[in-house]
């Protein structure tokens, strides 16, 4: 109707007394891991239930009254019901599992600050792989009973829909959340009014709304300024992820550290253990400096009291990618605030600043405010152990205090349940209190072939179904024929679903290369139009509305698969989001992943298909590092760093050519008279088993737990206690120890022999001036280990020398007796370093001098 104005009302349908719950269930977001609750609405209306993005609390506004009275007589209905709120109950009832957060104290409490977090395709928040990692954090924490609480933002624009248009063209669409429809609900004082705080901005202060959302045992608070009280410039601040210039984003981050921070304190939430999940964080730590000097504290000491008790994960694999702002921004969001500290500019400048870089680094300010560091596999927390190898310029990277913990994913979340049920009948049900076990896994073998082929190929059909849709409706907006639609689908039958598919899904950035295979088109089309072996290409993925190369990307992509040979064998599949990852990482029979080595972090969805029994084929990069083990996937080894980037690209695109035409292929078209390749069907349970107890949130929790927290819960007592005499104590002697190392010197006394018999003595004798410090404030030590080996410091002997008197000089005299355990050439090494037994990290001041 095109006359007369539109009037809207909502009517929401009243839930029967007996499915009450249901409200329940749609606030929780355990849901988002329950494919039970999730099926029992769908069962309600499925049209309705697709129409609302799978969002349980949007479709209780709008599911047909008629259809819920009727459900709650019906007594099918009510059994999934009931079955589906005992296990709910049982979840959130049953006590700790397996001792997993022993160590920390009964008052201990962790806060997971993050800028994404991502559950569930209906809770919009999130973009890619932080998020999801972050989301996965809070399952996992919730699965183990670990005492914590999430803060982020609120966004009222998620990250953006994307179609692609014929010519590949990525075209952008934001939708804005309607916060009734959301799992989230205000947080309210006693007395019922809402918890808001407010955030000093130039010229103004912002006014902060929180919300809460529940994770099953874990609560997330969200921030949100959206808000009549403030201006419209401050109500859009938390309007879109990953959106808005470089003050929006300096904002969103004062918001998410200051204002969380301040939200936490103002609910009468006092966390013992502080995490933030990437920099964008960190300003979470000067708030908290901030507090301890409003409380008397000197800026040096509350320092110290914070950072004992924080941990900092850095998820970025080069400089670049590191926030950082101006001098002029930084001071005119941080004038007031910084006097507040009692600091002049330039020391408060001087905690986020970098070597070579005049710029406010964020990473700069978390590594000074943290005492824990880590990268998020084995490759990257070496990388990340170089990019800040400056902050600790006496340090070799590879000794520096950056540590690591490689990600894991949220099993229940991304285990499809077709595996879930096969587990049950043949593993039992106790496999998921057993999902770090990797003897336990080895039961998989002893699963039926047939069986576990059937799985896999069910799996494959549930996604070509879906991707039919999609592409089906895809060529309709685009105007495409019927006959053009048919001819994209021919090799995607859900009937008949035995072509090998491969499949590359994530962010499109440069350096992820999603073209890589198209480096040789005619090879390619060799390996992918063999008429008895057919291979099928599926692409998803979303580039950054303000990266034209990462678009440049997809239309490449697009290219290559309107060409009429490849039509039908190249599908690029648009709008990639949690529901679309969940079908492709289990349907795919090999997942391809192709980064410049060493720039991928870790990623995760490669975790995702191997638990699947999906095959990895994967450049040896981030975890796919650790987790190749010859036997459940293929590795393409990188060329060196150094190698120009055009050969490097030629030389790595021909080893995935060779691995798919020799190896990938043939062994899958290797089929028995069943109709599957037993070898394929071994590799992909070899997949399972060597990949799943390792490669779960689970593991990754409990090592944050057993690693980072206890000992941060522990450090945060021992500075807080006794009014903070621990963090003044240090504070004091950390600035003497500054001032006076570099008057510190050390030279060797004894004679340097060339040869010794095995079970002879040696002696060593060294000289140190000390500049005023005292032989208790250093350590000299002696590291031994073959020649032939080119080890890591770690990997050497390490002896301490004893402080045995003075000389007349002043000097003070260490000695060391050793008689050596090896034989051969030895290598070794004196050096000397700050000690007191406060520190965190031995190597934490980042001084040490070598002979």
């Amino acid at each position: 109707m095109s006359s007369g104005t539109v009037f809207t009302i909502a009517v929401n349908p009243k839930i029967p007394a007996r499915l009450a719950r249901l409200e329940e269930l749609a606030n929780n977001l355990w849901y988002s891991w329950d494919r039970s609750t999730r099926s029992l609405f769908s069962r309600l209306d499925p049209s309705l239930w697709g129409a609302v993005e799978h969002n349980p609390k949007a479709f209780l506004k709008r599911v047909d009254e008629s259809l819920l009275l009727k459900a709650a007589e019906d007594q099918v209905f009510l059994a999934h019901y009931n079955s589906i709120l005992s296990a709910y109950d049982s979840y959130h009832s049953e006590p700790i599992r397996n001792g997993s957060t022993s160590g920390l104290h009964p008052a201990d409490q962790v806060a997971y600050f993050c800028f994404e977090f991502g559950f569930h395709e209906s809770f919009p928040i999130y973009s890619g792989g932080l998020g999801i990692l972050a989301g996965d954090h809070c399952k996992a924490a919730s699965d183990l009973r670990l005492p914590m609480v999430g803060v982020g933002l609120l966004y009222r624009q998620g990250y953006f829909f994307q179609t692609i248009d014929n010519h590949g063209n990525q075209q952008v669409a934001y939708t804005d959340s309607d916060f009734e429809d959301l799992p989230v609900t205000p947080v309210l004082r006693d007395d019922g009014a809402e918890v808001r705080v407010q955030v000093a901005l130039p010229q103004r202060k912002v006014v902060v709304k929180v919300w809460r959302a529940k994770i099953g045992h874990v609560t997330l608070y969200l921030l949100d300024t959206d808000l009549p009280e403030n201006s419209v410039g401050d109500r859009d601040i938390t309007h879109q992820l990953y959106g808005g210039d470089r003050a929006n984003r300096i904002e969103q981050e004062i918001i998410l550290g200051i204002g969380g921070a301040r939200a936490l304190r103002e609910m009468g939430i006092k966390p013992t253990i502080w995490h933030i999940n990437e920099g964008h964080a960190a300003f979470m730590m000067l708030e908290r400096m901030h507090d301890l000097v409003q409380q008397g504290l000197d800026l040096a000491s509350a320092l110290e009291a914070v950072a004992a008790s924080t941990v900092f994960t850095t998820h970025t694999a080069v400089p670049a990618g590191h926030d950082h702002f101006s001098d002029d921004m930084m001071l005119a969001y941080f004038e007031e605030f910084y006097r507040e500290l009692k600091i002049t500019r330039e020391m408060f400048m001087e905690l986020g600043r970098v070597p070579g870089n005049h710029e406010f680094n964020m990473t700069g300010l978390a590594v000074r405010g943290s005492r824990f560091h880590n990268g998020v596999s084995k490759i990257h927390g070496d990388v990340s152990a170089r990019i800040c190898k400056d902050l600790w310029p006496q340090i070799e990277p590879e000794e520096n205090p950056m540590a690591y913990i490689t990600n894991g994913v949220h099993v229940p979340t991304f285990l499809a349940q077709e595996w879930t049920d096969l587990f049950d009948r043949y593993l039992g049900h106790e496999w998921r209190s057993n999902m770090c076990d990797e003897e336990y896994w080895s039961r998989i073998e002893a699963i039926p072939d047939h069986l576990f082929w059937s799985v896999r190929q069910t799996l494959k059909s549930q996604m070509f179904y879906g991707i039919r849709a999609r592409l089906g409706t895809q060529n309709s907006r685009n105007h495409g024929s019927e006959a053009h639609l048919d001819r994209l689908l021919r090799f995607a039958d859900p009937i008949n679903p035995n072509i090998l598919t491969l499949g590359f899904a994530r962010r499109f950035v440069t350096y992820k290369r999603a073209t890589l295979l198209f480096e040789d088109l005619d090879w390619l089309r060799r390996i992918l139009l063999q008429r008895d072996r057919p291979v099928m290409l599926i692409f998803a993925g979303k580039a950054h509305p303000a990266d034209v190369p990462g678009q440049d990307l997809i239309r490449r992509v697009s290219q290559i698969a309107r060409l009429p040979e490849f039509e039908g064998q190249l599908l690029l599949v648009e709008d990639y989001d949690l529901r679309l990852a969940r079908r492709l990482v289990s349907g795919v029979d090999v997942w391809l992943n192709s980064p410049i080595y060493p720039l991928e972090a870790s990623g995760t969805s490669g975790m995702k298909a191997g638990i699947n029994g999906t095959l990895n084929l994967s450049v040896l990069d981030g975890w796919w590092g650790e987790g190749y083990n010859g036997k459940n996937g293929w590795a393409i080894k990188p060329g060196p760093e150094n190698m120009s980037p055009s050969l490097r690209d030629k030389e790595e695109s021909k080893d995935f050519y060779e691995t798919l035409q020799d190896h990938v292929v043939p062994l899958y078209y290797s089929r028995d008279k069943l109709g599957y390749s037993p070898g394929w069907v071994k590799m992909a349970k070899n997949s399972m088993m060597s990949l799943l107890p390792r490669y779960n949130a689970t593991r990754m929790v409990t090592e944050y737990i057993k690693n980072f927290y206890v000992p941060a819960s522990r450090q945060g007592a021992l500075y807080s206690d006794d009014n903070f005499s621990g963090a003044k104590k240090i504070a004091v002697w950390k600035d003497f120890v500054r001032r006076a190392w570099g008057g510190v010197t050390i030279r060797r006394l004894d004679t340097p022999l060339k040869r010794i018999n095995f079970g002879d003595a040696l002696h060593f004798d060294v000289a140190m001036r000390l500049n005023g410090l005292q032989p208790e404030d250093v350590v000299v030590e002696l590291l031994v280990g073959r020649q032939f080996k080119k080890s890591s410091a770690y990997e050497y002997k390490h002896f301490r020398f004893e402080f045995t008197g003075m000389e007349e000089s002043g000097e003070h005299l260490f000695a060391l007796n050793l008689v050596p355990d090896l034989c051969g050439r030895l290598d070794y090494y004196i050096r000397a370093y700050p000690h007191q037994p406060l520190l965190t990290h031995p190597f934490e001041m980042g001084m040490m001098i070598w002979l």
